[in-house]
C-alpha cells in the first residue's frame, strides 16, 4: 500500500488517555509488523478501544503512523541532549569523555527498542513513505541530534580539545565512526549487543575520529 503526503494534523477529541493508549499500540503494531500490514482494526483491538474512537483522534492510519514516529523521534533526541549535556559540557579528559558519550548514546539507542523499530520499519519501507514524513522525521530526529553534536564540536574546539573546522562534517564522522557502526552491528537495534562490544566499537571509532579532529599538542 502506497503512502500519500501526509494530512495536516486533526484536533484532538475524545480524552488523553484514549490517545496515549492508541499511540502505544500503534507504536507496538507498526515497529513489529510494518507499516503496509498493520491495520487500523488490530491498532484498536490492542488498544482496547473501537475504530471510531482511533478516527476521533487521527484522520487515518497514515496520520497516525506520522503522530507515532515524530514523537518517538523527539523522545530520542531529547534523550541524546541529555547524554551530551552530560557528557561534554565539561570535559575532563576529552577521548575518555568522548567514548563515554558515544557508548550512553548507544546504549540508550538499544534500550529504546520501541522506536528504534519504527526507525527499522521506515528504513524497511521508505519507498512508500512519502518525501514530507520522511524529511519531518529526519528533521526531528537524526538531523537534530547531529546539530546538538556539531554545536558541542564547536565548543570543544574553542576550547582546545579538538581542531574542527566544519562541525557538522566532524559530527557526522563522528556518529558513522562510533553509533551507526553499533547500528549495524546489531541490526538497528534488533540483535541486543554485549557492553563490551559496544565498548569496543565505540572507543575504535573515537580514537579513529581523534586522529582526524583531536588538536595538535599544545607547546
Amino acid at each position: 500500500m502506497a503512502f500519500h503526503s501526509p494530512p495536516a494534523p486533526r484536533p484532538l477529541r475524545g480524552l488523553p488517555d484514549k490517545r496515549r493508549a492508541i499511540m502505544g499500540a500503534a507504536r507496538k503494531l507498526f515497529g513489529r509488523d510494518g507499516y503496509t500490514r498493520t491495520s487500523v482494526d488490530g491498532i484498536a483491538g490492542e488498544a482496547g478501544v473501537s475504530k471510531r474512537t482511533i478516527y476521533n483522534h487521527f484522520a487515518n492510519k497514515e496520520e497516525l503512523f506520522q503522530s507515532v514516529v515524530l514523537e518517538g523521534a523527539e523522545d530520542f533526541t531529547r534523550t541524546v541532549a541529555a547524554i551530551a549535556d552530560r557528557h561534554l559540557r565539561k570535559i575532563v579528559d576529552i577521548e575518555d569523555d568522548l567514548v563515554e558519550f558515544g557508548v550512553d548514546r548507544a546504549r540508550a539507542a538499544m534500550a529504546a527498542e520501541k522506536h528504534f523499530s519504527l526507525v527499522r520499519t521506515i528504513k524497511a519501507e521508505a519507498t512508500r513513505i512519502p518525501r514530507p514524513l520522511l524529511e519531518a522525521w529526519r528533521e526531528v530526529g537524526p538531523s537534530a541530534a547531529q546539530g546538538l553534536l556539531a554545536g558541542y564540536l564547536r565548543q570543544l574546539t574553542e576550547k582546545g580539545f579538538l581542531h574542527v573546522t566544519d562541525a557538522a562534517k566532524a559530527a557526522n564522522h563522528f556518529t558513522l565512526l562510533t553509533f551507526a557502526n553499533v547500528a549495524d552491528s546489531s541490526f538497528n537495534g534488533a540483535v541486543p549487543l554485549p557492553d563490551a562490544e559496544i565498548e569496543e566499537i565505540v572507543t575504535s571509532g573515537v580514537r579513529t575520529f581523534l586522529r582526524l579532529y583531536g588538536a595538535p599538542p599544545r607547546g
